[in-house]
């Protein structure tokens, strides 16, 4: 959500902003709901306090035994006037709260102005392509070939973009979650927490995908939604509270399930396991103070990037131009992992700093001396399971289609040397 009092300061620097995240010219409408609301606000205290007035004499003339008939005349005339100004009000703030609550995050200064992700600018790469004197195959075949990836039986259960994965598959998918988990929290200083999978409307509003991204929602019955990322609840524990400075910063992590319509990706990346309804992941989230959320991200993405260093997988970093990042985000790292079955990047990895916006929705704040100030918030994949698995897949396997183990993964497999 976005400051009202910056609106009104800076209107023609807000629409510029909004225009960088595609948006149309909109301040003006929101300057013209948010004048009448505050216009109604003064009438209605102006009228109240004459109310207040009126009533004491009231009481002053009956006391007297006085006749009040014609001073309670004009209380009720005032009534009827607080009513439906108060009505008036009402509607206004909603108003201004359904089209503030559709626009996007300010993009931080630093990040590049483009429109979609041909404007995403390289921020680094760590590693090296592996070489093959084969043609290495794509994740799917490899698991296909194994009889330990099913696609045809994951569709006859739940219909497109889901998949089973068996015996030593699923169990390297365990072994890449747990490795993650025991990185994150023992060496990285994440706390890690077990999470519901259902959320309210309220925690999805606040951490930005409702009301704009329902349609990339699964419902759950009444006022629940199935979580799209752990970031939801993790974000979401400290919504309507004021903290202690001495709690910041805050960092927690969880391995959850993840469940996405996928509404705006027909027909993209229907083959394998890239893009489903249904994966794991495991996530990162940062509650800071506000000089220190720039900072934070930077730890966050290195903390990300231990991850595949430790697997020893080529990466790339790029960072997203202001018409490529979600709708929450300030600025946002994507970790892109190379598949060579592919012979492409892809995202393994979003690490993003929303600044204030979050708090504002969730009413998020700490106590620095005498004021209440709206925290930072931070979130990134550390990282998507599946994506992951895929990952060592294609870049682990072997000619004879078995798979390599990583030597950190090794322990989960008995030592062994292939998956196989």
């Amino acid at each position: 959500m976005h400051n009202i009092n910056f609106i009104r300061e800076n209107p023609i620097e807000f629409d510029n902003y909004m225009k960088q995240r595609g948006e149309l010219p909109i301040s003006n409408k929101i300057l013209e709901l948010d004048k009448v609301k505050r216009e109604t606000q003064t009438v209605l205290q102006n009228l109240l306090a004459e109310r207040n007035s009126i009533s004491k004499n009231i009481g002053k003339l009956k006391s007297e035994n006085k006749d009040a008939s014609s001073e309670m005349n004009k209380v009720d005339e005032i009534k009827n006037k607080i009513n439906n100004l108060k009505e008036l009000e009402t509607i206004k703030d909603e108003e201004l709260k359904t089209i503030l609550s559709r626009l996007p995050n300010i993009a931080d200064k630093t990040v590049p102005i483009g429109s979609n992700e041909a404007d995403n600018t390289k921020y680094r790469e760590w590693g090296e392509k592996p070489g093959f004197d084969f043609n290495p195959k794509t994740h799917f075949e490899l698991g296909e070939n194994l009889g330990l990836m099913n696609f045809e039986t994951a569709s006859k259960l739940s219909g497109s973009r889901f998949v089973l994965l068996k015996n030593q598959l699923s169990k390297l998918e365990r072994a890449i979650a747990n490795f993650m988990l025991d990185k994150h929290t023992n060496e990285n200083g994440y706390i890690e927490y077990n999470l519901p999978f259902l959320v309210k409307d309220s925690a999805l509003f606040g951490t930005g995908q409702l009301p704009k991204f329902g349609e990339d929602l699964f419902t759950a019955g009444e006022d629940h939604w199935l979580i799209p990322t752990a970031e939801v609840p993790l974000t979401n524990m400290v919504r309507d509270e004021i903290l202690n400075q001495n709690q910041l910063p805050m960092r927690v992590t969880s391995y959850t399930p993840c469940f996405r319509s996928e509404a705006g990706a027909a027909g993209k990346d229907t083959r394998g396991m890239l893009r489903q309804h249904q994966f794991t992941k495991v996530e990162l989230v940062s509650i800071v103070e506000p000089q220190h959320s720039q900072d934070e991200l930077e730890r966050m993405l290195e903390s990300a990037e231990s991850i595949l260093q430790d697997l020893n997988i080529h990466y790339r970093i790029m960072t997203l131009c202001t018409g490529d990042m979600g709708f929450s985000a300030s600025k946002t790292y994507d970790i892109e992992v190379w598949l060579p079955g592919e012979n492409t990047y892809r995202e393994i990895s979003s690490c993003s700093n929303c600044n204030d916006f979050q708090a504002r929705r969730m009413n998020t704040r700490y106590k620095l001396e005498n004021n209440n100030i709206f925290v930072h918030t931070l979130n990134g994949s550390g990282l998507a399971v599946g994506r992951t698995l895929i990952a060592i897949l294609e870049n682990y396997q072997m000619k004879d289609g078995n798979i390599k183990i990583p030597e950190v993964l090794k322990k989960y497999f008995n030592n062994s040397d292939t998956l196989i």
